[in-house]
C-alpha cells in the first residue's frame, strides 16, 4: 500500500476526499491529515508519505512552500496540488516543483482519480527500479568476491571496487566458511536471512559465489581468538535461522587476509564435498579432512591424475578397467584393510562427484546420494568395486549426453529460438539470473566461441538458408535474421561466407 497525506484548511473538503475514491482498491492508504502547511511539515518529519495531496492558499504555510520543505525531507514523494485558484503562477511555479498535476477545486473525479492511477504507476516502476538496482549492486558485489576468491582480479582494481562498494578486508587473517541450508531453502530467501542475522557481525563480509555457495568471510585479529568467534557466530546463526535447518558449515583454515584468501576458500570448498561421507555432521573443517587424507595416504595411494584423464577422454571402458586393476593392486597389498577399502572407495566416489561438478558447472549430489549410503552399508569389496564401476559409468555417460552445463545449453536454446530478437549478455544474464561478465566467460569457456561470435554466425547460416530457399530481398532477410542495418549485415555475410549476399544469391 502507498501512503497518502492530505492537506487542506478546509475540514469538508478532506472529508470528502476519505470517501469520493476506493483507497483500498487503488493500492493507497491515508496515513495523515493537516489543516496547515505547518502542522503538515511537523507531521511529515517523522511519518513517511508516498504521495503528498495539499492546497495552495493556507496559513501558516501555504502550500508551495510546504512542497519545498518535504522535498528536503522526503525527495521521492510525488505532489498533488488541489486548489481553487486558476492562476498560471501557481500552476508555473508547482510544475518547477515537479508536481504530478493542478487540479481546480470543484474537483473532477474522473481526473482525480486518473492522476492517482498515474502516480501510483509511477510509483510503483520507481521501486521496481530501485530494487533492480540493489539487485545490480548485489550481482557486482558477489561477482567481485569470487573473482578475488578466485585469484581472477588485479590488487588495484579490487580496491577500487572494494571500496566503491564499501567492502571492508581491515583484519590481518581471514577464514572462509561456506554456509548451506536444508534441502528445499529458497536461495535468495535464505541469503536475505543470513544477512540479517549477522547486521552486527561488522567483520563478516557475505556474498554468494558464482555456483551458488553462501560464503561467509571472517575477518581475524588473533588466530586462536578469531577462531573461537567464528565458532560463536556459527552457533548464533544456527539459532537465528532454525527454520533453515540442517545448516551445514564447512570452513576453511585460517590464513593471511593479504594473499592467503583464495586458500582457504578452495579448502572449504573441499571440506563441504565430505558432507555426503559424513550426512549426520553440521560442522566440517579442513584440518580434519586434510589429517585424514594424510594418514590414507600413508596406505595407499590414488593415482587421481589417470583417472582424471580417463573421465575427460569419456573412455569408460578405460575407467571400469583402472577400477578393477586398482582394487586387484590393492586387494594384495600388505596391511591394506576393510576400512581402509571403504575409505579408499569413499574418496573415488566423492572425486567422481567433484570432476562433474567441475566439468557440469552445476551441483547435483542427488546422482551419488544413493552410492554414498551403499558404501556406508556394505564391508564387501566386490560391492565396493560395483557401486564405484556403476558411478563412474553414470559420470561418463552424463558427460558424453550433455557436455554443456545447464546454463549455457539454455542460452544457446534461447540463440536457436530467438536468434531475429535483440539478444545480448545483458538480457540473457537477467534471464537466467547470472552476471553477464560471468556469463559471456562460461559461454566462450564451454562453445569454444564468443558470445558476439557464435549468434552472427547462427545468424549468417540462417541468412544463407533463406537467401537459398526464398525469393525475399536481402534488407527483409537481414531483418528475418536480426539485423537491423542492412550495412552491418553486409559486413557480417561477408565476414563469414567471403562474399557478399547478393553475390550469394545469384550463385545459388
Amino acid at each position: 500500500m502507498y501512503k497518502v497525506f492530505i492537506v487542506d484548511d478546509e475540514p469538508f473538503i478532506i472529508e470528502g476526499l476519505y470517501d469520493i475514491v476506493d483507497w483500498a482498491g487503488m493500492g493507497m492508504e491515508i496515513v495523515g491529515r493537516a489543516e496547515n502547511g505547518q502542522e503538515a511539515l511537523e507531521a511529515l518529519s517523522s511519518l513517511r508519505a508516498d504521495i503528498l495531496i495539499t492546497d495552495i492558499s493556507m496559513p501558516l504555510m501555504n502550500g508551495l512552500d510546504l512542497i519545498r520543505a518535504v522535498r528536503k525531507l522526503q525527495p521521492g514523494m510525488k505532489v498533488i496540488i488541489l486548489s481553487g485558484y486558476d492562476e498560471f503562477g501557481y500552476l508555473k511555479e508547482g510544475m518547477t516543483l515537479g508536481i504530478e498535476n493542478y487540479l481546480l477545486k470543484p474537483i473532477n473525479l474522473e481526473e482525480f482519480k486518473a492522476t492517482l492511477s498515474n502516480t501510483v504507476e509511477k510509483l510503483h516502476m520507481s521501486r521496481v527500479e530501485d530494487e533492480l538496482n540493489a539487485q545490480s549492486i548485489s550481482i557486482l558485489r558477489d561477482n567481485i568476491m569470487h573473482r578475488w576468491l578466485r585469484e581472477q582480479i588485479g590488487a588495484n582494481e579490487f580496491r577500487e571496487r572494494s571500496e566503491l562498494l564499501g567492502i571492508q578486508l581491515d583484519k590481518p587473517l581471514l577464514l572462509v566458511a561456506l554456509l548451506r541450508p536444508g534441502k528445499g531453502a529458497a536461495g535468495g530467501e535464505f541469503l536475505k536471512a543470513v544477512s540479517e542475522a549477522l547486521v552486527d557481525s561488522s567483520s563478516t563480509i557475505l556474498f554468494q559465489d558464482m555456483e551458488g555457495n553462501t560464503v561467509l568471510l571472517h575477518g581475524l585479529s588473533e588466530y586462536q581468538r578469531g577462531k573461537e568467534e567464528v565458532d560463536r557466530c556459527h552457533g548464533r546463526l544456527a539459532k537465528q535461522l532454525s527454520s533453515f535447518q540442517p545448516l551445514c558449515f564447512s570452513l576453511g583454515s585460517v590464513v593471511e587476509t593479504e594473499g592467503g584468501a583464495a586458500q582457504s576458500y578452495v579448502q572449504a570448498k573441499k571440506a563441504q564435498e565430505y558432507f555426503m561421507l559424513f550426512p549426520e555432521r553440521t560442522v566440517i573443517r579442513y584440518e580434519e579432512i586434510e589429517s585424514r587424507s594424510e594418514a590414507a595416504g600413508r596406505e595407499i595411494t590414488h593415482n587421481w591424475e589417470q583417472v582424471q584423464k580417463l573421465i575427460l577422454a569419456k573412455d569408460k571402458e578405460g575407467l571400469l578397467q583402472r577400477i578393477d586393476e586398482r582394487f586387484e593392486q590393492l586387494r594384495h597389498m600388505e596391511g591394506v584393510t576393510p576400512e581402509i577399502l571403504q575409505d579408499f572407495s569413499m574418496e573415488w566416489l566423492i572425486r567422481f562427484k567433484m570432476q562433474l561438478k567441475e566439468i557440469r558447472h552445476c551441483e547435483e549430489p542427488e546422482l551419488y546420494q544413493e552410492g554414498f549410503r551403499r558404501l556406508r552399508e556394505t564391508t564387501s569389496i566386490h560391492e565396493w568395486i560395483h557401486i564405484l564401476k556403476e558411478a563412474a559409468a553414470l559420470t561418463i555417460d552424463l558427460l558424453i549426453r550433455d557436455v554443456k552445463s545447464p546454463v549455457v545449453q539454455q542460452v544457446l536454446n534461447f540463440i536457436h529460438e530467438s536468434y531475429a530478437e535483440d539478444i545480448s549478455l545483458k538480457t540473457l544474464g537477467a534471464q537466467f539470473n547470472i552476471h553477464p561478465v560471468y556469463l559471456g566467460q562460461l559461454f566462450s569457456k564451454e562453445v569454444g566461441d564468443t558470445f558476439t561470435e557464435y549468434i552472427n554466425r547462427y545468424r549468417i547460416e540462417k541468412a544463407k538458408e533463406q537467401l537459398r530457399g526464398t525469393s525475399s530481398k536481402v534488407h527483409e532477410i537481414a531483418r528475418n535474421v536480426g539485423y537491423w542495418e542492412t550495412g552491418y549485415f553486409y559486413k557480417q555475410f561477408k565476414k563469414y561466407v567471403g562474399i557478399s549476399p547478393t553475390e550469394y544469391k545469384g550463385l545459388v
